[in-house]
Order: structure tokens, then C-alpha cells, then sequence
């Protein structure tokens, strides 16, 4: 038979296996493992979910480059011709311009205000001197300030100036 007091041990070691083991210990490791794993999960998502956004955004972009339209050349008809002083004689500059778009509502925009934008870049052109528009950087120069008037007049008119890609001088001739 056994004592008394081995009943008692027994009896609370039967008790402490009714009752569960770790009870606010459990709990915590439980709240550690979900953030943990949470923490991870998200991490994961973070840095493989951006990939393929990048692609997307870089697929996109290549899908627009192939559906873009095809470049239209407007000629500003009939050429240039400006007279300008240098060192005592009259000097002509004859220059031929043509402006490239993709947009049609732009490439009728400027096509149906020719006057507007010949008056506008016969100002420019014959306000020059001699000495500046000889060299490469001047030429440049003109032709930057010419198609910025432009691109001004297109956005007066309520088109984009965005799509007035370029202005090139295709002859340019001085005397």
C-alpha cells in the first residue's frame, strides 16, 4: 500500500496530464511561427511578384514600339528664302524644312495652318546673322528654335506638342 503522501503525488500527476503542457508557452511559439512564416510569405511575394511585373511593364512597352505608326514627312512648301546684312553685302539664305510626325490629327493640324506656321518661322529664320547660322552649333541651333515655335503653335491649336517629333532643314544654302 502507499503512503499517503505518494497518493497525493499521484493524484497531482494526474491532474498535470489533464491539463494542457505550455499553455501561454504554446501560445507564444504559435504567434512567433505565424509572423515568422507570414513574414516569409510575404517576402516571397515581394521579390518574386516584382519580376514579372518588370517584364510586363517591358513587354508593354516593346508592344507599343511595334504599334507605333510610321513616321509621315511633312514638306513646308515652297522653301525658305531669307535675306540677311553681313559685313556691308545682302546675303540670301534659301533653306528647305520638313517635319516628321506619327500622328495624323498632328500632320493635318499642321498642314491646315501653313500659313500660321510659315509666317512664325520666317521670323525666326530671318531675324539671323550670318556669322551665327555658318557654323554646325548655330544651324543646330536655328533648327532647335524652329521646332520648339513649332511644337508652340501645335499646343496653341490643341494638339500635342509631344508628337511634333522632329524638324529637319533638308537644304540649307547660303549666298
Amino acid at each position: 500500500m502507499a503512503t499517503e503522501a505518494e497518493q497525493v503525488d499521484g493524484e497531482e500527476g494526474a491532474e498535470g496530464a489533464k491539463q494542457p503542457k505550455g499553455g501561454k508557452k504554446g501560445l507564444i511559439i504559435g504567434l512567433v511561427l505565424l509572423l515568422v512564416l507570414g513574414g516569409g510569405g510575404f517576402a516571397g511575394w515581394k521579390f518574386f511578384g516584382a519580376k514579372p511585373a518588370d517584364g510586363d511593364a517591358k513587354a508593354k512597352a516593346e508592344a507599343e514600339e511595334k504599334n507605333k505608326l510610321p513616321p509621315k514627312y511633312i514638306n513646308i512648301d515652297p522653301p525658305f528664302v531669307v535675306n540677311f546684312e553681313a559685313a556691308s553685302m545682302v546675303r540670301f539664305l534659301q533653306v528647305t524644312i520638313s517635319v516628321m510626325t506619327r500622328d495624323p490629327a498632328t500632320e493635318t493640324l499642321i498642314k491646315d495652318n501653313d500659313p500660321r506656321v510659315r509666317n512664325d518661322l520666317l521670323m525666326i529664320l530671318g531675324n539671323q546673322a550670318y556669322e551665327s547660322v555658318s557654323t554646325a552649333e548655330g544651324k543646330e541651333g536655328l533648327r532647335k528654335r524652329c521646332l520648339e515655335s513649332l511644337r508652340s503653335i501645335v499646343k496653341d491649336l490643341g494638339g500635342d506638342p509631344k508628337k511634333v517629333e522632329a524638324l529637319l532643314f533638308t537644304s540649307f544654302v547660303m549666298q
